[in-house]
């Protein structure tokens, strides 16, 4: 089920700064949560497992099945819709998953996702909302006019974002250490421009749900930062823009939720 990836040149340099002797792994198949066997093999490639297990009191009464098998006592790596690179600290050292959803992806992309998988996992950026929202996700619940899964994918959203804030500038500072994962950094970023131009009226004409717009704006905030001397690769629209500040970066999840509460209070308007 899984094989230890070789690194090599940046990705190797990448491990080493960012987060030493995490273990990089291909898996064999596409998986969320891990069954006992499986969880096995895993065991013989680390040094322990430690599944992360969160109070029902965070949950809301109507959260996806998904969601309470996550907070439960199942090994879950990544949730639905999180990409083809996972990472987790529930793993002593850290790991990052590879998974075959990325067969036929360029290489360059690749290598960049595992590149952030490392920079994420060696940081104190969290690993899912819910540790990141905790008890603030019923709040956040209660704030928005969305069913389950528009929560759910809002939540996500809004903690990509965060991560972004946290992550950014050391993409910018790859331009000299790492050109080629600084280069599939603006590459990704660049082609977002086109999906964000219009994305607030999209949302206005019906066209696009919100949740689903958040999550491409916010997916964009890692790269809305520039090298010296250029532009931005990406500028946020609003009101997503109010997501891309220090004060987002500097109070997490109190200030998502009074975000969500003013965003959808105006969209009433």
């Amino acid at each position: 089920m899984f094989e230890a990836r070789d690194l090599s040149g940046d990705l190797s340099a990448v491990r080493t700064a960012h987060a030493p002797g995490a273990l990089v792994v291909d898996c064999a198949r596409d998986f969320e949560t891990l069954d006992p066997a499986v969880a096995e093999e895993l065991a013989l490639l680390t040094d322990a497992l430690d599944p992360a297990t969160y109070p029902e009191s965070w949950l809301p009464a109507d959260a996806p099945d998904e969601l309470r098998r996550y907070a439960g006592d199942e090994f879950t790596v990544g949730m639905p819709g999180d990409g083809g690179v996972a990472w987790t600290r529930q793993t002593d050292p850290p790991t990052v998953f590879v998974k075959p959803r990325l067969e036929g992806s360029p290489e360059s992309f690749v290598r960049f996702l595992v590149a952030e998988a490392l920079l994420e996992a060696g940081s104190d950026v969290p690993e899912h909302f819910l540790p990141f929202f905790e008890s603030r996700y019923r709040e956040l619940a209660s704030a928005v006019p969305l069913d389950p899964a528009g929560t759910y994918q809002l939540a996500a959203a809004l903690t990509t974002a965060y991560t972004g804030l946290h992550t950014r500038e050391t993409f910018v500072d790859w331009d000299e250490a790492y050109p080629d994962l600084f280069a599939a950094w603006l590459d990704a970023g660049e082609r977002l421009v086109p999906r964000l131009t219009d994305l607030p009226g999209e949302v206005a004409r019906g066209e696009t749900a919100f949740p689903a717009a958040a999550e491409l704006a916010c997916s964009a905030v890692k790269h809305a930062a520039a090298p010296d001397g250029t532009d931005p690769p990406v500028e946020l629209p609003a009101p997503f823009a109010a997501l891309d500040t220090s004060a987002y970066r500097d109070h997490g999840a109190e200030y998502a939720v009074t975000w969500a509460e003013k965003t959808f209070a105006e969209l009433d308007e």
